[in-house]
């Protein structure tokens, strides 16, 4: 039974989830039942079937677009996604990068100007110990 995805994943980066078809799909024949997929996904896309004793995708769009962690990780292959170019090509088509740049530059401003007026200040205060010694 396919559950519907949690909110907070309905979208990537603005784009509607589910225009991606980016999701694993689980060979049942050559899965071992490890549970490891289940364990280690933190979107929820695997529940774990206690009768059958094998893992099952119950929330593929939860699935972060571009990830394989799982399919790395799981000892047998019984874990497929479709080729990179599908993500990458979503990424493109959806301007992704350009998002992600500004994404960047609005979340590390704000370090930098921190660290600008950090470096300010300590400036000033080497400043004035050198004053003080003049003095």
């Amino acid at each position: 039974m396919i559950k519907i995805a949690d909110k907070r994943f309905y979208y990537w980066f603005g784009v509607p989830r589910k225009e991606i078809k980016w999701y694993p799909k689980l060979d049942p024949a050559a899965c071992i039942g490890c549970g490891l997929c289940a364990v280690i996904c933190g979107r929820g896309v695997y529940s774990y079937d206690l009768v059958s004793r094998k893992p099952v995708v119950v929330k593929p769009y939860n699935c972060l677009v571009g990830c394989h962690i799982c399919a790395n990780l799981y000892p047998v292959g019984a874990i497929e996604f479709p080729s990179p170019e599908v993500a990458q090509k979503a990424a493109r088509k959806h301007k992704i990068f350009i998002k992600v740049k500004k994404m960047l530059e609005e979340k590390f401003a704000k370090d930098l100007i921190e660290t600008a007026a950090q470096h300010m200040s300590e400036r000033k205060a080497q400043e004035n110990e050198m004053d003080k010694m003049e003095d």
